[in-house]
């Protein structure tokens, strides 16, 4: 659970932001995700669609980060793969790091 950013006992006036859940974020990210494609093509805005494909190249680069930090929480590679519905090997194929010796660095 996130910590409030200001300490109540010394600011009791201030009101604190509510914490945005995770599950409500990704869909609210997916939502716009979809509107955003569904506009380019619907305006034939096929400029926009450059732009569409980077940000596809950003949720790649997202996904590894996010990967990344739960394997540094100690989540096993079987923990990250059932999530996800796929298997052990193909989430570390996928998204693990191979050492110049073969062995697996993550």
């Amino acid at each position: 659970m996130r910590r409030p950013a200001v300490k109540t006992a010394l600011t009791p006036k201030r009101r604190t932001r509510p914490v945005v859940e995770n599950d409500t974020y990704a869909q609210f990210a997916r939502r716009v995700v979809a509107c955003y494609g569904r506009r380019i093509g619907r305006d034939g805005d096929v400029d926009a669609l450059a732009e569409l494909v980077a940000f596809a190249d950003h949720l790649d680069i997202a996904v590894q980060a996010a990967v990344t930090g739960l394997r540094e929480h100690g989540y096993s590679w079987a923990e990250i793969a059932r999530r996800l519905g796929i298997t052990r090997q193909a989430a570390q194929q996928r998204w693990g790091t191979t050492a110049p010796d073969g062995g697996d660095r993550s």
